[in-house]
């Protein structure tokens, strides 16, 4: 039970941190593409790599700390739902471009942004 409010409380400072990166998003380049989304899910996808490489393989992080920061914040932070559902909003619309741009752009950059979570982690242990 106590790993199950370690991670509602991380869900909650997760999803707090989803909503202010947004709103800065939004209000710093505006509302023609989905820059928080896509900022959240980067972000999270590098921390989670980072975070779950250096728990698994090092005394640095402990194992609740390490389901604090994955499953709490990161499921907090990251948005695979709300990116799924504006890429399909993006098509509904008829703007094709755009819903491949969003797709294209999350999926990549995600997974480059993990393999240097994944690489920071094992310098930082390494280091």
């Amino acid at each position: 039970m106590d790993r199950l409010a370690w991670v509602c409380l991380g869900s909650a400072l997760g999803g707090g941190a989803r909503y202010l990166i947004s709103q800065a998003a939004l209000i710093l380049l505006g509302s023609s593409f989905p820059y928080g989304t896509l900022t959240v899910n980067v972000t999270g996808s590098y921390l989670i790599g980072l975070i779950m490489h250096v728990g698994l393989n090092s005394t640095l992080i402990s194992p609740t700390l390490r389901i604090f920061l994955t499953t709490g914040v990161m499921g907090g932070l990251t948005t695979y739902s709300t990116f799924n559902y504006e890429t399909l909003g993006f098509v509904a619309e008829g703007d094709w471009h755009l819903g491949a741009l969003n797709f294209a752009a999350t999926s990549l950059v995600c997974l480059i942004a993990g393999v240097l979570g994944l690489a920071s982690g094992q310098a930082l242990i390494a280091g």
